[in-house]
């Protein structure tokens, strides 16, 4: 009986744990942090990549139109400032862009940042796609990003992969992909628990490398 409930409670566990985030902000969240970006309308996709080995980690979307947004499936970057609604993240600034980005790069990984530059129409339906995609399960990160772009015009052959390379592999093959490395050598550098523990809102402005060294606003 014992061992029957332990099981029980092991795949109660598991099922748990695979589970998506139900986070959803207010209207009014959402409506306030609303960023528009003055950069030209585009679909990014993230790549986080292991060093040495190469493999990947995580898929995500950065989707600039009406407004700036990421859709982070599974992630786990968060910020009090940022409301989410599914895994959609709004109010995307320059410098919040850049938190997300020196968040997921450390010592032990690196973030591929791959754009292409789509319409203001095109930009829209991929931001409408990712809010109705609803959340992604746990290690579904890859899958999730690919279901969000076959929903949008010109990404309709994105793969069904689990695998965050192989879904960057075909993004490189597609027209215009203009690409950027991101890399961080320190592990300790993690701006998003470092400015937590000091209280801080305002997330990573390049040039400023410790909490301490971040204007207050």
């Amino acid at each position: 009986m014992l061992r029957a409930m332990m099981t029980a409670l092991a795949l109660t566990l598991g099922l748990a744990a695979c589970g998506a985030d139900n986070i959803y902000a207010s209207d009014e969240a959402v409506r306030k942090a609303r960023f528009v970006s003055d950069q030209p309308p585009s679909i990014t996709l993230f790549t986080v990549i292991g060093i040495p080995r190469g493999e990947g980690a995580h898929s995500a979307l950065m989707i600039n139109g009406s407004q700036r947004v990421i859709f982070d499936p599974a992630g786990s970057w968060s910020h009090p400032a940022i409301p989410e609604r599914h895994d959609v993240m709004y109010g995307i600034t320059d410098n919040f862009k850049n938190f997300y980005v020196d968040y997921h790069a450390r010592q032990t990984y690196w973030v591929a940042e791959d754009r292409i530059l789509v319409s203001r129409e095109v930009a829209d339906a991929a931001i409408r796609a990712a809010e109705a995609n609803g959340s992604v399960n746990k290690s579904f990160c890859a899958n999730g990003t690919a279901d969000v772009l076959r929903r949008v015009p010109g990404f309709e052959a994105a793969p069904s992969t689990f695998s965050p390379r192989k879904l960057r592999d075909w993004f490189l093959r597609q027209p215009g992909v203009v690409s950027k490395k991101h890399y961080d050598g320190d592990p300790a550098n993690n701006h998003d628990v470092l400015l937590r523990q000091h209280g801080q809102l305002v997330g990573y402005l390049p040039g400023y490398q410790r909490p301490d060294q971040v204007p207050s606003q």
